[in-house]
């Protein structure tokens, strides 16, 4: 039976549970508070589908590593300090979260996240009026020390124990990999599975398909306040009037503990935020995505341009931009890349993104206790793309009354409230 659905978010995870509902035969609304050509996290970022990345934020050595560089203005993770409660229990459950237990537990799942969402990518790469650039090449982390080389063969031999296919490479393997780049590095570790593509294409991909098979947009259209009706359901209140529904998903990003709070929802979490830098005529053009390991950037060709990315800027939801981050992913990219040079990316216009950041490295994705008709979808940290398909077809598969494949108690979205 056909579902009434209202989507609060329009972003790549909003839209991507827009498109699943809709291929499920349910009647879909997205509302987004801005407009068509607004700029979001969905659109800057490295745009990479990485099942590589089964270790959620949260993880042994993560608080030592950031505590570390919180003394460097240049480094790539900081804190802006201010008192701000929300700050201080998101910081006490990412410590509690960091453990090698909650690594071992979140790995299998992750896995089956990003190999489903990577299928989906390839399946929707086929898919008349899907256009995005995918580029099944792989991905490698670059390291320049020993030590790094070290960590990152431990990360592949856990990788190749889940059946992530990982491969250790020396300098001389690495650049026979990927030639038409000059790198300075004691090796990578290459991860054979991993994509990536145009996030900016994908996301104007899946708006085009929802608009084209029935579904509703409303843009500039910010929500106002929840109706809560004696049955246990809600409707969402907006700028254009009160949308009921059969279900409701909050798919707002950084911007959804506000949403949820009203409803006695406590979602911890912190935007992230983070930059890039698209170089449109690169000196050099890599054919495969990459991290440069101990500078926690990321590099991604698009087309005949090269996105260098990265940072973890914890500074509420502020999206203005710190010129010393962006100096400190500027001069990562010649210690990897000695062909490129700080002169070019001079005149390029930062870019900047909230990354919605749970406090165990994991998102929220389904149902609530407290309220029958709403649904979660957010949280995703750095893997929002990565994660959006197989994000998509978990609210679509509980709408539909299906059971989803994944197994979502890592996920609950009352996980924090003892549920």
């Amino acid at each position: 039976m056909s579902k009434k659905v209202v989507i609060i978010g329009g972003g790549v995870i909003g839209f991507s549970c827009a498109y699943y509902c809709l291929r499920a035969g349910h009647d879909v609304t997205v509302v987004e508070r801005g407009a068509p050509d607004r700029d979001c996290c969905s659109i800057g970022n490295a745009g990479m589908v990485v099942p590589s990345h089964f270790i959620p934020l949260a993880a042994p050595g993560m608080v030592e590593m950031g505590i570390r560089m919180m003394g460097d203005p240049e480094s790539p993770f900081y804190i802006r300090p201010r008192l701000d409660f929300d700050l201080a229990d998101w910081g006490m459950n990412f410590i509690r979260s960091a453990t090698a237990e909650h690594v071992d537990a979140s790995g299998p799942l992750l896995r089956d996240l990003q190999m489903a969402s990577r299928g989906e990518f390839v399946r929707l790469a086929k898919e008349p009026g899907f256009e995005f650039g995918l580029k099944k090449n792989g991905l490698l982390m670059l390291c320049r020390t020993r030590h790094a080389l070290s960590v990152e063969k431990h990360v592949a031999e856990d990788a190749n124990q889940l059946g992530i296919p990982a491969e250790l490479l020396t300098a001389s393997e690495t650049a026979k990999l990927d030639p038409d780049v000059e790198m300075d590095i004691e090796g990578s570790v290459y991860f054979p599975k991993d994509c990536h593509l145009r996030p900016e294409q994908f996301l104007q991909s899946l708006i085009h398909f929802v608009k084209s098979n029935g579904g509703s947009v409303l843009w500039n259209n910010a929500f106002q306040c929840w109706i809560q009706h004696a049955d246990g359901t809600v409707s969402a209140e907006c700028q254009s009037g009160v949308l009921d529904a059969d279900y409701v998903v909050v798919a707002g990003g950084a911007y959804s503990p506000g949403l949820a709070k009203p409803l006695g929802l406590h979602l911890p979490m912190q935007a992230g935020k983070g930059y890039s830098l698209t170089v449109s005529k690169p000196i050099q053009l890599p054919k495969i995505c990459s991290i440069l390991t101990e500078a926690r950037a990321a590099v991604t060709p698009m087309g005949n341009a090269l996105r260098f990315g990265g940072t973890m800027e914890i500074a509420g939801l502020d999206t203005s931009i710190n010129p010393q981050r962006i100096r400190g992913i500027i001069k990562a990219a010649p210690k990897y890349f000695p062909q490129f040079k700080s002169e070019h990316f001079e005149g390029i216009k930062p870019w900047a993104g909230l990354r919605p950041c749970s406090p165990d490295g994991l998102p929220y994705i389904g149902p609530t206790r407290t309220v029958k008709n709403l649904l979660i979808a957010t949280g995703h940290a750095m893997l929002g793309l990565s994660l959006a398909p197989s994000t998509g077809q978990v609210i679509s598969d509980l709408v539909s009354g299906r059971t989803p494949k994944f197994d979502l108690r890592l996920l609950s979205p009352g996980r924090y409230l003892g549920w």
